[in-house]
């Protein structure tokens, strides 16, 4: 009973003054709605970064060649031609916890479709390409088999290839022409938009990867290798069987380094991981600051307040209360200017959160943790900043208090 007594002194404090009271909080609102909104920027980042990763593909593997070395000087990774189409069938021969296994063959070319052209990527892939990405077709079909054996001039078209050539219209069963080889469109993919990198997903053009070696590019190699795990467990191990595999295959002797590098979805995501959860830790951070300066605020107000109520304060010790009594007076004010300041800000950092999204097309993630820290640090804060002026208020001589003008 007492400590509501308490409770209510304190709340007709804080109502005696109420455009001090709100002024004092105003630092509070900002600091709690700045934290939310900065977290919530970071985590959408996070967040979006991490779905454009998964669209790259299930449990996806990628096998690069390694760096061409020549006169001492390496050219850097990717320049090297080691791998071939047989490395991709040896993968999934013999590597149990690999489950699709793709060689990929990458070239660029200008495109013509009747009085239109257009300059994409061409590449070319074995019909266990849909599979690995995740990437299934709009409409038409994938090709076979019997296409990638035969090495048939077929293709299936990306968004930004059809929108550019086709405007907008069906282009399955139409000719196309790649470097003056007519191609018959089978297919187009579903739209996927940029990646992680920035990159426009849709303008490619994907042929059966021996056509694209032998018909496009000139080449015997593959420029990479994709590959699938069994699932997001078996990552690891097939990363492990792939590495193996192939330094038996290039011949490689123990110390030496790898012609290849191999790259899994997880490493991917890692990275991507921690630099959006540094910017996240550096925009809460930045934002932090606000809630430092509205604790500073209410710390000076409670001081004020101590000596504007000194009087006041002599006259409840000289009928009884304790130092105690007016140490959680004064504790309770302070702790209830942040955190209806914490409420208030949570609510202007929700709604500011929406309209950054409405306004700029960020994606914006609010989570339920970030709002409960955000008002936990606020009754923090309240508890810091206003300890020392009610510990000053509770130690006051009541002789002295009462003496006070």
């Amino acid at each position: 009973m007492r400590y509501l007594q308490i409770l209510k002194v304190a709340y007709k404090a804080l109502g005696r003054n109420k455009m001090r009271s709100s002024l004092t909080m105003l630092g509070i609102i900002i600091g709690v709605g700045a934290v939310i909104a900065m977290m919530g920027i970071g985590q959408g980042a996070k967040k979006m970064i991490n779905d454009q990763i998964a669209s790259l593909g299930d449990n996806l593997l990628t096998i690069f060649p390694g760096s061409h070395m020549s006169g001492g000087m390496r050219a850097g990774a990717g320049t090297r031609t080691s791998l071939t189409d047989e490395d991709a069938k040896a993968i999934k021969d013999n590597c149990s916890a690999v489950l699709r296994v793709s060689p990929e063959v990458r070239t660029g070319a200008q495109v013509v479709a009747g009085n239109l052209n257009w300059g994409t990527s061409i590449e070319g892939y074995s019909t266990d390409f849909p599979l690995i990405r995740s990437w299934p077709l709009f409409s038409g079909s994938f090709f076979t088999e019997q296409d990638v054996k035969g090495a048939t001039k077929v293709c299936i078209l990306g968004k930004t290839v059809v929108d550019n050539l086709f405007s907008g219209q069906d282009p399955v069963g139409e000719i196309i022409r790649i470097k003056k080889l007519p191609f018959r469109v089978i297919g187009v993919l579903s739209p996927k938009g940029q990646n992680a990198f920035g990159h426009d997903q849709d303008d490619m053009i994907i042929v059966p990867y021996t056509t694209a070696q032998k018909k496009i590019a000139g080449i015997t190699h593959v420029n990479s290798i994709i590959a699938s795990a069994l699932d997001r467990t078996e990552i690891d191990l097939a990363q492990q069987q792939i590495t193996q595999l192939l330094r038996q295959r290039h011949k490689i002797l123990p110390g030496q380094d790898d012609d290849f590098t191999v790259r899994s979805q997880l490493d991917i995501a890692s990275a991507a991981g921690s630099t959006s959860s540094v910017m996240t830790i550096l925009l809460a951070a930045i934002a932090s600051i606000s809630l430092i300066v509205g604790g500073i605020g209410i710390m000076n107000i409670m001081l004020v307040s101590v000596t504007e109520r000194t009087r006041e304060i002599g006259i409840r010790m000289a009928v009884g209360a304790k130092g105690k009594d007016i140490l959680i007076q004064f504790l309770i004010e302070s702790i209830v200017l942040s955190l209806i300041g914490g409420l208030i800000g949570i609510i202007l950092g929700v709604v500011c959160s929406q309209l950054i999204s409405v306004i700029l097309h960020w994606s914006i993630y609010t989570s339920v943790p970030a709002v409960v820290l955000s008002f936990l640090f606020a009754a923090f804060v309240g508890i810091f900043f206003g300890f020392y002026p009610a510990r000053k208020a509770s130690l006051l001589d009541p002789i002295e208090a009462l003496r006070y003008e």
